[in-house]
């Protein structure tokens, strides 16, 4: 297998009428998918846009998947966007693609219009609607391999401009035929999906839907506002599938939901991109006893997921879970300041190797230069490996864990100091649905922000029996929500930007 698009060819051909993609307005079968797909890639093809970059502006939609998998039917590459960016990320990101062709529907034309890319853009109604030219399209795959790019997807970088991450088939083909082996993915597979499609996180959702005859159900943002509701929703559609960021699988468990509505289809919880609390776990895996809990581990730059971790053991409250043990085909490892293997319970920066390492950044070789290195184990011939910038080290049970990034490193009262250990305490406590640890370098000052319904005096009592004093917040700060990212985790920049002017 060489394309991601022979997933969707196969299960066409087995299960044409099958619900494909759907939200709470549309749905398409996947005999939809494939026609409106194919339609687009020909309608690209007759453009002689071949091996460029698309992008896909559009509001998240059965429809905006089928875009992406037009793009890759013109043997092109796709890049998600969606309106609710902020404009000027919009803006940023455009400006690094330079002049590109853009697939908008209807609906996000105005925005377009707004920003002055109104010219490069195709209708996606008018491109689907396109007649199929089944031989052009057969010549355009006779010219692919597996190390073409599939897609770029822009991550935040840390002085504010996006890089662009590229994947390749293979990488994409790799990563989804493990993770469904890991969750068991079959026909009867109802995915619940709810993160945005211009992050990694949607991979776990729409590609094994396709490889497997799946569903995949792009539940509405706003439901999780309102967890009754979300769960509701989830039981209407029959979702027994979902893979969701940890914040909002402990929004769900920290609103006591489950006293009100139980989630009854489902049977597989996967979480990711933060430390899912031990407390809030507990609260799931109390309500639903029977079903499984998976751990899953890896950056964007590796497509998404590299490590898994079944929870088939309890923890104690201020344990963190393990991230567990690498993927097939992808090897794991830790290396020390000075690029050597770390002791056993040491340290380490996590590194990775494998086919799941991705192309690099867009445009950006020196940023990728930075990053994705030649091996410093292996002085024989050249290998690239991704240098994650997270820390981790093994337990006892030579389980791997997840300890903090390196930005998260600080050296506070002559004590170097992980703060996603401080979090992960302070999650433990009772009370707390959510917390975020950051240092004022200006102040040195290591500020707690949190949710939750108890007093900053008596978070701060808890936290005095389970820290040194040198781990000690200087400051408490009570929210009464947690800011998130676009893609559902905490907004540390904007913590960051409030801490400003909280000190």
């Amino acid at each position: 297998m060489t394309n991601v698009l022979e997933y969707l060819e196969k299960t066409v051909n087995e299960t044409p009428d099958k619900i494909c993609y759907c939200d709470d307005k549309s749905e398409m079968s996947f005999r939809r998918v494939w026609t409106e797909a194919r339609g687009i890639g020909t309608y690209l093809a007759h453009l002689g846009i071949y091996k460029k970059p698309v992008a896909v502006f559009m509001k998240k939609s059965p429809c905006e998947v089928t875009a992406f998998l037009g793009v890759v039917y013109a043997g092109c590459y796709y890049i998600p966007m969606d309106v609710e960016m902020p404009l000027f990320r919009i803006e940023l990101i455009f400006k690094l693609l330079g002049d590109c062709l853009i697939i908008c529907d209807e609906a996000s034309f105005p925005t377009l219009e707004k920003i002055g890319r109104k010219t490069s853009c195709i209708l996606y109604e008018t491109a689907a609607d396109t007649e199929s030219d089944d031989r052009l399209l057969a010549g355009i795959r006779e010219r692919q391999i597996d190390t073409d790019a599939v897609y770029v997807l822009f991550t935040s970088g840390s002085t504010g401009i996006p890089k662009g991450v590229i994947a390749c088939h293979r990488s994409l083909i790799d990563y989804i035929d493990r993770l469904g082996e890991i969750l068991r993915v079959d026909k009867n597979t109802v995915f619940g999906n709810q993160t945005p499609l211009y992050t990694d996180a949607c991979l776990k959702d729409l590609y094994p839907t396709l490889k497997y005859g799946a569903t995949t159900v792009f539940i509405p943002k706003s439901l999780f506002s309102f967890p009754v509701r979300l769960l509701s929703f989830m039981n209407e559609k029959k979702v027994n599938t979902i893979c969701w960021v940890a914040s909002a699988l402990s929004i769900v468990s920290s609103l006591g939901t489950f006293e009100s509505i139980m989630p009854k289809y489902l049977h597989t919880i996967a979480s990711g991109s933060e430390i899912f609390p031990v407390r809030q776990y507990r609260i799931w895996k109390n309500a639903l006893p029977g079903a499984r809990f998976i751990n899953l581990y890896g950056p964007t730059e590796c497509t998404g997921c590299s490590c898994y971790y079944e929870i088939e053991r309890d923890f104690e409250p201020d344990e963190v879970i393990p991230i567990g043990k690498h993927f097939q085909n992808t090897d794991v490892f830790l290396l020390s300041e000075n690029d050597k293997p770390t002791p056993r319970g040491a340290l380490g920066e996590i590194c990775i190797r494998g086919t799941g390492v991705a192309l690099g950044y867009y445009k950006n070789p020196e940023k990728t230069a930075e990053v994705f290195v030649q091996n410093p184990l292996n002085d024989c011939y050249p290998e690239l490996i991704y240098r994650t910038g997270d820390l981790g080290r093994f337990n006892d049970r030579d389980e791997l864990v997840y300890v903090s990034r390196k930005d998260f490193q600080i050296k506070h009262m002559g004590y170097r100091i992980e703060l996603g250990e401080i979090e992960t305490v302070c999650g433990a406590f009772d009370g707390i649905s959510l917390c975020c640890a950051l240092y004022n370098k200006e102040n040195k000052r290591i500020l707690l922000y949190y949710t939750g319904s108890v007093d900053k005096k008596e978070v701060l009592n808890y936290l005095k029996l389970k820290l040194p004093r040198y781990m000690l917040p200087s400051e408490l700060i009570h929210l009464s929500e947690m800011p998130f990212t676009l893609n559902g985790k905490i907004d540390r920049k904007s913590l960051a930007e409030q801490s400003q002017t909280t000190v």
